[in-house]
């Protein structure tokens, strides 16, 4: 389990660290620059052999440093050899230039030179932009070359060793203690630098983790939530179709008949889709025509459903029972409480990546049956209106977020219209038919 956090964290690491990169790359020129400039104007001052290793030395790395930037500056990302290599040049030249002014000048020169501070510049860098065991490698390598450096020079013929710190600090040789003290302090700090490099991977790889968690139970929330919504609809249409079996019960036994038979196929064909969010427009037409063969039992000719469908938008994908609900809805709150009865226009079209969907009626309108129970903003009403739009509006929100619109209200010519917008999802590309996006 821990191999495949790694893994897929690591990606993020390697990004990360590419920056940090590049930001240390940026301040490695600038150190460059002015030891350059310091070196000039001391160059009067120092051995000529002294000026020959600053050159030597000092130009070959800033070209390392200019040529690395103008190579890669178009990259999204560092080459990970790049960021191996970095460190372990930077230790290296350090060690060269305290070397050469060792050889150069005077023994002590190189081992009290300031640059060997820059060790610590290098190790402090490596929680930023090294894995743990390049930080490893970087320190043992800063430690044993300066190691390998310092006894090298200690066990030169022309090295003065001192009898003591005191000797060696007011300038009389190198005291071997120094030289050992500065050694466990370098070993101190590379520990501390694999430990601070390996425990910044480990909080990255823990917040990572928590918000991977935490993105889960949002998404299950969310999914538990739309579920609950589902739910509510069924009752809802299975309440106002069983009224409509009763009412035929009195009148004509017969088509109550055809009507349950109709509903068992309805019932049939929906939960075979109950656990998909997001179905083909197709098979949400089919569930919307039986609905209407059934509520036509009940209405006869005072009910009449025109459904006119862009071709382009039939592969579309929409939410699961979105239809049934808004016809539902013009019916039972438009159309059955006027004794002429009246129609509902289904209308399904398509506009680029956008599918529209608008579903109008010339019923009693919003004013006589109150805008408030047709409007959708709430999920009870004494008649159920609220139920059907406030859900269907809900179930949008967390399938879409907001790249949808629902907008619903009264006609200015009399009726009620319901509009909807979604996203264009191609229900034949679709890898899985249930859900395909859920917005916490």
């Amino acid at each position: 389990m821990a191999a495949k956090e790694d893994l897929s964290i690591q990606p993020l690491l390697d990004q990360h660290r590419s920056e940090a990169e590049r930001l240390l790359n940026g301040m490695r020129a600038v150190v460059l620059l002015l030891l350059a400039a310091t070196g000039a104007f001391y160059s009067k001052e120092l051995p000529a052999a002294v000026n020959r290793v600053n050159v030597l030395l000092l130009v070959p790395i800033f070209a390392w440093t200019i040529g690395q930037w103008i190579a890669f500056r178009g990259r999204a990302q560092l080459p990970r050899w790049l960021t191996v290599a970095n460190p372990l040049i930077d230790v290296t030249w350090i060690t060269l230039l305290m070397g050469g002014y060792a050889l150069a000048g005077r023994v002590e020169l190189g081992l009290r030179s300031p640059m060997f501070l820059a060790y610590f510049a290098v190790l402090a860098s490596r929680p930023i932009t090294s894995s743990t065991r390049l930080a490893a490698t970087t320190a043992a390598l800063a430690v044993g070359e300066y190691a390998a450096l310092s006894l090298g020079l200690l066990l030169s013929s022309e090295t003065v060793i001192a009898a003591s710190p005191v000797d060696a600090a007011v300038g009389h040789g190198l005291s071997p203690l120094d030289e050992c003290a500065k050694v466990l302090l370098l070993a101190v700090s590379g520990c501390i630098a694999v430990y601070a490099t390996a425990w910044q991977a480990r909080l990255l790889r823990s917040y990572h983790e928590q918000a991977r968690h935490r993105e889960l139970l949002e998404s299950a929330l969310a999914r538990a939530q739309l579920r609950s919504l589902e739910l509510q609809l069924h009752p809802h249409f299975l309440f106002n179709t069983l009224n409509t079996i009763t009412a035929l019960l009195r009148s004509d036994a017969r088509a109550a008949e055809r009507v349950v038979a109709g509903l068992s196929e309805l019932l049939r064909f929906s939960l075979r889709g109950a656990k998909e969010q997001q179905v083909s427009l197709e098979r949400e037409l089919e569930l919307l025509r039986r609905y209407v063969e059934i509520q036509q039992f009940r209405f006869s000719d005072r009910l009449r459903v025109d459904l006119s469908v862009d071709p382009r938008a039939r592969r579309a994908l929409v939410p699961s029972f979105l239809l049934q609900p808004l016809v539902e809805n013009s019916i039972h709150h438009g159309i059955a409480p006027r004794a002429s009865g009246g129609s509902v226009r289904v209308l399904i079209e398509r506009e680029g990546d956008t599918v529209l969907l608008t579903v109008t009626d010339d019923g009693i309108g919003a004013g006589a049956v109150g805008r408030s129970r047709r409007s959708g903003d709430g999920v009870s009403g004494a008649s159920g209106g609220g139920v059907g739009l406030g859900n269907t509006r809900a179930r949008l929100r967390h399938l879409y977020g907001d790249a949808h619109r629902f907008e619903a209200g009264a006609r200015p010519e009399g009726g009620f219209e319901v509009h909807i917008e979604i996203p264009f999802r191609d229900a034949a590309e679709s890898t899985s038919p249930a859900i395909l996006e859920v917005v916490a």
